[in-house]
């Protein structure tokens, strides 16, 4: 029996003709999957998923990988992917879970969530830069692929413009931080707003400059979070009281610098860090 031919896909063929050749292969229905939020230390991580139909209307002008559009560019595709797609689904897993469960962990588990819950099943699906298992459908991984690959594009999107909404709401709940500016990513500005209120509860404690700066640097990554109430729910009722800092632990107070520099790098968390993946 002859072995199939083989399909080349060229990077300057657009961001269309990976699912094309896919389609032409016998899978209509190819799912992407992203995330946004993996280097902040602040805030959820969010994971889209998103399948956009065959032929001209699942092209979608302005289309691109979300870090390269502009915020209103983002918002004008993320309308048009959510009027356009046959399914999308979308994955929020707050800070508290991030701390309790690891980056990687939760990035995995949010992808996979996001793509179980597609209201179309997937024949075939694209990921941006991670392979997920236990899907049932055949897969790739593929670098860089919010630039590569138009469902990966779009779910990118989502993803971005949902965290995005959600941080300028939480800017709205823990005033001080400039959460509606930088969105949880370390600047020099929310650095020094660390430094000046200590951690609120929708920061990341496993994350090294959060635990400098809250006193809880000496502990293992998934033990630094103080045990209180859990981080506020978008949902909950906006006229219950919420403490903008968490109270300190017993060897540390929370809000107050503990002196000690992040190691090893401000700006990328602990577990991220240890497995040398991208931001």
């Amino acid at each position: 029996m002859l072995a199939p031919t083989r399909t080349v896909i060229r990077r300057e063929s657009g961001i269309y003709a990976l699912e094309r050749a896919l389609q032409r292969r016998g899978f209509r229905h190819v799912a992407g999957a992203d995330e946004a939020g993996r280097g902040a230390c602040a805030g959820p991580l969010v994971a889209a998923a998103a399948i956009l139909p065959e032929g001209k209307r699942g092209e979608i002008d302005e289309l691109a990988d979300s870090k390269l559009l502009t915020p209103a560019a983002r918002e004008r595709v993320y309308e048009e992917v959510v009027a356009r797609a046959l399914a999308w689904s979308v994955m929020i897993i707050p800070a508290t879970e991030v701390d309790a469960r690891g980056l990687h962990v939760c990035n995995l588990a949010a992808m996979r969530r996001a793509l179980a819950s597609l209201e179309t099943r997937p024949e075939y699906v694209l990921t941006d830069g991670f392979p997920v298992d236990g899907l049932g459908v055949p897969g790739l991984a593929v670098w860089k692929g919010d630039r590569i690959a138009a469902c990966v594009a779009a779910a990118s999107v989502l993803a971005k413009v949902t965290r995005d909404r959600i941080m300028v709401e939480l800017d709205g709940q823990f005033p001080g931080y400039g959460f509606a500016v930088h969105k949880g990513y370390i600047t020099d500005e929310h650095s020094a707003a660390l430094l000046r209120h200590g951690a609120c509860a929708e920061h990341r404690f496993s994350y090294v400059n959060v635990a400098a700066v809250s006193g809880r640097g000496n502990r293992p990554p998934r033990a630094r979070r103080p045990a209180v109430i859990p981080a506020p729910s978008l949902f909950d009722d906006a006229s219950s009281p919420v403490p903008t800092v968490l109270p300190g632990a017993a060897e540390g107070t929370v809000g107050v610098a503990s002196g000690e520099q992040p190691q090893p790098s401000p700006s990328v968390g602990e577990d991220e860090a240890m497995e040398g993946e991208k931001r």
